[in-house]
């Protein structure tokens, strides 16, 4: 008889054993999520609209981390300082991959910062002299695509094989024709719009022109075009975090026609958002 109640008995246990550690784990995972979701953005579009995101729907517990200029935000992602960051665009994302020798993850892709040609000196191109200056973002990817920039506004022109910047990345070195012989001044990109009583043009990242009281849809002399434009800003985390529902419900809520719509008349043309807003 005892031989035939100790098996039963055992699954009893075993089962009692599974409840306890299916509780425990739902446990640790309710505490896991109602973990804040820490993540880095620019102070500048993207820190207010992740504010916005947070007014509207509260069940996301969001720590927002602003860094000063000179730190990485990729390198705190890597090393687990941050869950998510909101700042970059994928070509410069995947410059990062292979010089940090890291794997990210896209999990939302929500704006576009258009890249502006800005001068505090002339109020045409026309009025620009020979010899002329020109800062430019530093970074490989965006010193490629202030080129393209210039290069469609008329100023440069590019070497044969140059016309898909998604593909293709340009240096001064791949610059074919500079009818008015444009010196190119590679700057960090923060500090460009500090230069601009200092040069002829400047090529200023939308969030850093936001930034020094810009407004691109007004005061640049040319903008970067909307359609087929490679460089919309997107939320980024690691290989690990990719199914956290946190980080999802994030994605979900950053490419949402609501926020499109935020983004629209927050930002009046200086920055476009890349979902369909309602109309």
């Amino acid at each position: 008889m005892l031989k035939n109640i100790a098996l039963p008995v055992s699954k009893s246990l075993s089962i009692a054993g599974r409840l306890t550690a299916a509780a425990a784990l739902l446990s640790s995972l309710s505490a896991w999520a109602a973990e804040p979701l820490r993540v880095q953005a620019d102070p500048v579009p993207h820190a207010e609209i992740l504010a916005y995101v947070q007014k509207i729907d509260p069940s996301l517990n969001l720590k927002v981390i602003e860094i000063p200029s000179g730190v990485n935000p990729n390198e705190l992602l890597a090393h687990g300082d941050v869950d998510a960051n909101y700042f970059q665009h994928v070509p410069y994302l995947l410059s990062q991959e292979k010089a940090l020798k890291e794997k990210f993850e896209v999990a939302a892709t929500v704006h576009i910062e258009p890249l502006g040609v800005y001068s505090s000196r002339h109020k045409s191109y026309a009025e620009v002299p020979q010899n002329g200056t020109v800062a430019v973002p530093n970074n490989e990817t965006n010193l490629s695509r202030a080129l393209y920039l210039l290069q469609s506004q008329g100023l440069i022109t590019l070497k044969p094989g140059f016309t898909d910047p998604a593909k293709n990345q340009a240096t001064p070195r791949d610059i074919a024709t500079n009818p008015k012989n444009l010196k190119i001044l590679e700057v960090e990109s923060p500090q460009i719009p500090r230069s601009l009583p200092d040069v002829d043009l400047a090529v200023i990242n939308g969030n850093f022109a936001l930034e020094a009281g810009l407004s691109p849809a007004k005061d640049a002399l040319g903008l970067e075009k909307a359609k087929g434009n490679p460089y919309a800003n997107i939320l980024v985390t690691t290989e690990k975090l990719k199914n956290d529902p946190r980080i999802k419900q994030l994605a979900k809520d950053l490419e949402s026609p609501q926020v499109a719509e935020f983004i629209k008349e927050k930002f009046k043309g200086s920055v476009l958002p890349v979902a369909a807003a309602k109309s």
